[in-house]
């Protein structure tokens, strides 16, 4: 905000980004627009003369209701002096947003917001985070109960009401099914023809509904790293429920010990360490790598012009394993990260170290 006119604070619903937005803009000369209020809303309907004259900071609230003030945006950031600075928030990726609205390339800074962090929290309240995931009221319930309730409400909320204000046209009924399903298979490798024939739709439609969901930022899509490396490679993407926490109320998960006992868990801890991973990396480019002969690494990060391998392992002691070396060979790796739910700090070989998350959100922040 201190660099540009304008800066877009993009998350899911519910994560926050109201509350530090109305941080930013307190100490300041600020007019707030919030459009999801009928007033606000009012307000904004001749876009241009509400904003021409304003001075200060200008916050408008789930922009992704009003795509058509992008163009009134574009319009007032081209001005040879800048007589106001923008915040804008809504609950889309920009990808999404670009589908109804003019480009703001070149003119706009994005962030992108999720829930609480491990780095933002004391580390004994990693499980925590874990079962509850990172969206403050979940987090931050009294009990595991309230905790559930919360984004049990959330979900039927998102699906009846969010998803439409998106411009997403399908039952919510059938978007839950779909999202449930997809909640199963969070971890693993995007198959739309099998998933589309256990809900008795096409591939394509199956597809769309994960557009929606990836663009509505509660599913994340990681794609397949292809490298001449002489070998066939999966080239599928894979699928995460963003939110843990939401990921285990579709699995119909409560309590830690249902968690470890569920087949889904392994699935949970890696796109929840995922997710962590890359709250703190948001210039990285990010990617899985794996080979029809089974060699895989859960996570290629290139970051500042070196390539990091993680493999992320729910287990006591991780060891070296055959996957490992043909990453490390393969893909030509600087490093390679092993992160495990323990916090002793070892070496297995060289460019191989097994670590906490913490320890590993700290080696690569």
């Amino acid at each position: 905000m201190k660099t540009g006119p304008a800066v877009a604070l993009l998350g899911p619903r519910q994560c926050g980004k109201t509350t530090l937005a109305r941080q930013l803009a307190e100490p300041t000369n600020s007019t707030y627009f919030d459009l999801e209020n009928p007033v606000d809303l009012a307000r904004l309907s001749e876009p241009m003369t509400a904003l021409e004259s304003l001075r200060g900071l200008i916050v408008i609230d789930e922009v992704q209701r009003h795509p058509d003030l992008f163009s009134i945006l574009r319009v007032l950031l081209d001005r040879k002096r800048a007589r106001a600075r923008f915040l804008i928030l809504g609950s889309a990726s920009p990808e999404f947003l670009r589908q109804n609205s003019e480009t703001l390339a070149g003119r706009i800074a994005i962030v992108e917001m999720g829930g609480f962090t491990l780095e933002e929290l004391d580390s004994p309240q990693l499980t925590r985070l874990w079962l509850r995931g990172g969206f403050p009221r979940s987090f931050l319930a009294r009990t595991e109960t309230a905790s559930t309730a919360w984004r049990e409400d959330f979900i039927r909320t998102f699906l009846e009401r969010d998803l439409a204000q998106l411009g997403v046209q399908v039952l919510s009924g059938t978007m839950r099914r779909f999202w449930t399903m997809t909640a199963h298979y969070s971890g693993g490798i995007w198959n739309g023809s099998e998933i589309g024939r256990s809900l008795g739709e096409a591939h394509t439609t199956v597809k769309r509904h994960l557009d929606a969901l990836s663009g509505a930022l509660v599913v994340r899509v990681l794609e397949p790293w292809y490298a001449n490396v002489g070998k066939r490679l999966v080239k599928s993407p894979k699928i995460y429920i963003r939110d843990s926490g939401l990921l285990h109320t579709l699995l119909g998960i409560s309590e830690l010990r249902q968690l470890e006992g569920h087949p889904a868990v392994g699935g949970s801890w890696e796109g929840f360490v995922i997710e962590q991973l890359l709250a703190h990396l948001p210039k990285a480019s990010a990617y899985y790598w794996r080979t029809q002969a089974g060699a895989e690494l859960d996570l290629l990060l290139f970051l500042q012009g070196r390539r990091i391998g993680v493999e992320i392992k729910r287990a006591d002691a991780p060891k070296m394993t055959p996957s490992m070396v043909s990453a490390l060979k393969d893909l030509e790796l600087h490093r390679l990260l092993v992160i495990y739910p323990g916090s002793t700090r070892y070496t297995l070989r060289p460019k191989v170290e097994v670590m906490s998350l913490a320890q590993c959100v700290a080696e690569l922040a």
